[in-house]
């Protein structure tokens, strides 16, 4: 098994200095590679549909890979390296050889996903160059045990080549029986931050005992975002959102507003850039620990098995189509109504959370699995009729039963039944949709049972 431990690293200022230029020469040799991929590709391939008017009578280049381009860097060691759109020098000696190979390692698998994707065969978008702010962090790819020199307290003293020792402060240790495998150092907002790649082979990766669904052992989950709700639970619990970009959206826009008004490249303009960028900082971890907090929450309840709703999260905060008039000009089309719920479902993070979850539960022996939710909020969970035909109904009345059902709680009960195989099927003719199958009255009983003991729960 390996796991991932992170902690705050304490370098001091010369090693400061030596990191930020580590990390400005391996930016460098990162787009280089690229550029160089870049040229191959534009130079020895053309469109399908179209032939080239200007074509080169030079042979055919070989494609550049990881090992190729790794041989160029005992030739660059070899004398500094001028960079051209700033005249600034270069000393690749000064790096240690393991972090630009894993650089070369990085290009190469971003441009190979990008033409021959991944093992599903699913490409990726086009590799970008790397600015200053996304390209923040450097591998050490050969790390071991011996590395760690001193353990004292709650510090640990760790031998980093050609840097030294480094001081790193842990708040918790490294568990018994693991050991290091490789080191990763990450420049963020607040200062530096070293990882560990621990591995243990005695601990299995998951458990290997085959879980079979049942009512008993299976969480249905909603993802509701309605009011102050986060999740709806088939046990007829509601569990309240964080929502924190909402709650620190005033102090980030008066941040903002002050940098923007400084003049570019002012060292006041930089200060309150970094004051934003820690700002940020603050919301994303508020919000993951938010995330682990609701994910422990969830496998505390002793379930198994965890069906959730397999959002398209990219299409529900995609814009608006624009509608335009004959005369040219463009009509009204809700995208400012809009704006507000894309930025609720970012703020949300669904994807994020039901990764964590997965992670949470596959240490507990559990498993998360997605199903998709089509017909799950609109029909009544214990009787098997629409009801819900617009998502303005919140609640709905049953004379026959004397209950108030809950439109969040009755999709979760229907998600928790489609993880089971007993959910009805749906079809749709000519407008109207229509119910195949019956419930058992067993199941009816259990869901109003649960239903009942929801409607006198208060949300958590």
């Amino acid at each position: 098994m390996q796991t991932t431990y992170q902690y705050k690293m304490y370098p001091d200022t010369k090693q400061r200095l030596s990191l930020n230029e580590w990390l400005r020469i391996c930016r460098y040799w990162y787009n280089r590679q690229l550029g160089d991929r870049f040229d191959w590709w534009s130079m020895n391939r053309s469109s399908i549909n179209a032939c080239p008017l200007v074509s080169s009578i030079a042979p055919v280049r070989e494609k550049p890979n990881y090992y190729t381009q790794k041989k160029q860097l005992p030739i660059i060691k070899k004398d500094l390296v001028k960079v051209f759109h700033r005249g600034e020098l270069l000393d690749f000696l000064g790096v240690d050889s393991t972090i630009l190979q894993d650089v070369s390692k990085r290009v190469d698998k971003a441009f190979e996903r990008f033409v021959m994707g991944d093992s599903n065969g699913c490409k990726s978008g086009k590799p970008r160059f790397k600015s200053e702010a996304s390209f923040r962090t450097m591998t050490f790819a050969t790390a071991n045990n011996s590395w760690i020199k001193l353990t004292r307290k709650n510090w640990l003293y760790l031998r980093l080549p050609k840097l030294g020792v480094v001081k790193v402060r842990m708040h918790r240790p490294i568990p018994d029986g693991f050991i290091v495998k490789q080191v990763s150092v990450t420049k963020k907002a607040d200062g530096w931050f070293i990882q560990f790649v621990l591995e243990d082979v005695k601990v299995p990766i998951q458990c290997q005992d085959i879980i079979v669904p049942a009512w008993d052992n299976s969480l249905g989950l909603d993802a509701v975002l309605h009011k102050d709700v986060y999740l709806a639970t088939s046990d007829g619990e509601k569990l309240s959102s964080f929502k924190p970009l909402r709650k620190n959206q005033a102090s980030l826009d008066r941040i903002s507003t002050k940098r923007n008004k400084r003049k570019r490249g002012s060292k006041s303009r930089r200060k309150l850039a970094k004051r934003e960028a820690r700002q940020h900082q603050r919301i994303a971890r508020s919000r993951k620990d938010f995330h682990y907090k609701t994910a422990h929450k969830l496998v505390r309840t002793g379930k198994k098995v965890f069906f959730h709703e397999d959002l398209n999260l990219k299409g529900l905060t995609k814009r608006n189509k624009s509608k335009q008039a004959e005369n040219g000009t463009f009509l009204p089309n809700g995208q400012s109504a809009k704006s507000g719920l894309n930025k609720s479902w970012s703020d949300a993070a669904f994807g994020n959370f039901f990764t964590t979850l997965d992670y949470i539960a596959s240490k507990a022996g559990a498993v998360v699995i997605a199903k998709n939710p089509a017909y799950t909020s609109m029909v009544l969970c214990y009787r098997d009729e629409i009801i819900f035909t617009d998502c303005s109904i919140r609640d709905y009345w049953d004379e026959q039963e004397s209950l108030m059902v809950d439109r969040d709680i009755n999709a979760a009960i229907n998600l928790k039944r489609l993880g089971l195989d007993i959910f009805p099927s749906i079809k749709r003719r000519s407008g109207k949709l229509s119910i195949v199958g019956t419930l058992d009255k067993s199941t009816a009983k259990e869901i109003l049972h649960t239903l009942h003991r929801a409607a006198k729960k208060p949300t958590s």
